[in-house]
């Protein structure tokens, strides 16, 4: 299925409503419950989950391709996320594409003795998963095409927003045609800088952090075996990641300046780099495709929710990489908006009411706190050679190794399973 056969995808309810109202501004709103603005992977989760809600969701995506698949983003899908996938019925598209992983392993730098985890450890039949944005999006596109009440307008720009008390008026520029809707929730999900979050006066706080990750796939002389690594050095993690067909994905954390001379070596030096970073295991290493290099920040929103208005995913925050909890963290995000406003409209509740999205906020606030901390102490901690700290992590991967219950708290938190669960993840 391609692209253009998904935009925009239409309801018979939705149609009868275009026929009446769509068009130029003069022709009146459109009405919808909840406009989600943002369709990558956080806010097409979110209207897929939708879909049994009695709610008329709109979609608005301004790209086509985005640029996560021009660049070939991979993720870790932690069990939550798979769950939750599971839950909205995306699952069975997507798990093709998809490598599981077996095994995971925690080392420190050049410490002889690392930590691994097994499938054993948590009583499940796999650790997690990897896949590409590119896979993860078609999958969850094709979901959304079997969703009646959603209207996917793709390209589709966000001009404006108006905020009334009793709902948002947008003004979206689509095929040319500029065209004001109206909705009783806005959902932005429409990345770290946010202009709906900015527009709304919702402050962050965070810091970027003084290093940057170079990402690229590596295709290994010897199978990873679907085991999945994390390395701590003194500048910043190493995370390797197995796909399909013996591919893997790494993840190089290092200071920013040191970051740059990488990214300026040419493919035979950069191969030469690496391999003191990823080890003899796996045999030789080849190069596939491009190297690309982002920043990497913390970021939290002050608030989650306003009256009329949530916010989801990178739109609410942001952690360092380590871990792979970042999308993880939105995916969650979305599953527990839907399920909340799904429970308020079966109670003929308002729900862009504050009291409604306010249990949203406390929910999923608190628990990425615990994660946004967490991965902020890892890379603190394990990025730095001061003795006391060296002597403190050894001690803490002794405690992983030695002592099974914290061992399997770390790995609940790791794969998703601590905090409440949503219900899209208990179906």
């Amino acid at each position: 299925m391609t692209l253009e056969q998904l935009t925009p995808i239409t309801s018979a309810h939705e149609r009868q409503i275009s026929t009446q109202h769509c068009g130029c501004l003069e022709s009146g709103p459109v009405d919808y419950d909840v406009v989600i603005v943002g369709g990558g992977l956080v806010g097409i989760t979110l209207a897929c989950a939708l879909k049994s809600s009695g709610l008329q969701i709109a979609l608005i995506e301004a790209k086509l391709n985005s640029e996560a698949v021009a660049r070939g983003q991979a993720y870790h899908i932690n069990l939550m996320s798979s769950r939750i996938f599971q839950g909205i019925g995306a699952w069975d598209q997507m798990r093709p594409g998809l490598n599981q992983i077996d095994q995971i392993q925690l080392s420190d730098a050049n410490h002889p003795k690392n930590v691994k985890f097994v499938r054993q450890d948590l009583g499940t039949p796999v650790l997690g998963y990897v896949a590409e944005h590119r896979v993860l999006l078609e999958a969850l596109r094709q979901t959304l095409s079997l969703c009646p009440n959603v209207t996917y307008l793709c390209p589709a720009v966000l001009e404006s927003t108006i905020a009334r008390e009793d709902g948002t008026e947008l003004e979206v520029l689509t095929n040319g045609i500029s065209q004001r809707i109206r909705a009783r929730l806005l959902v932005a999900a429409d990345g770290a800088r946010s202009p709906i979050r900015q527009q709304a006066g919702i402050r962050t706080y965070g810091w970027q952090y003084w290093q940057s990750c170079i990402v690229a796939f590596i295709k290994p002389e010897k199978p990873h075996n679907n085991i999945a690594y994390e390395r701590f050095q003194p500048d910043g993690p190493f995370a390797i990641l197995p796909l399909p067909n013996n591919l893997c994905r790494i993840v190089w954390t290092v200071p920013k300046a040191e970051a740059a001379v990488i990214m300026a070596l040419d493919d035979d030096a950069f191969l030469a780099q690496l391999k003191q970073r990823y080890g003899e295991q796996m045999g030789e290493l080849t190069l596939v495709g491009e190297r690309y290099i982002f920043p990497v920040q913390l970021m939290h929103s002050h608030r989650y929710a306003l009256p009329r208005l949530a916010l989801i995913g990178d739109a609410a925050h942001c952690c360092h990489p380590v871990g792979g909890q970042g999308v993880n963290l939105g995916i969650r995000d979305a599953a527990v908006l839907a399920q909340i406003l799904e429970s308020a409209h079966r109670q003929n509740q308002d729900i862009g009411d504050i009291q409604v999205l306010s249990q949203y906020e406390r929910w999923r606030k608190q628990e990425n706190w615990i994660v946004l901390g967490f991965t902020d102490l890892l890379d603190r901690l394990f990025s730095n050679t001061l003795l006391p700290l060296v002597v403190l992590r050894r001690f803490g991967l002794w405690l992983l190794r030695s002592v099974y219950p914290i061992k399997r708290l770390a790995l609940q938190l790791m794969t998703g399973l601590s905090g409440r669960i949503p219900a899209f993840a208990q179906r």
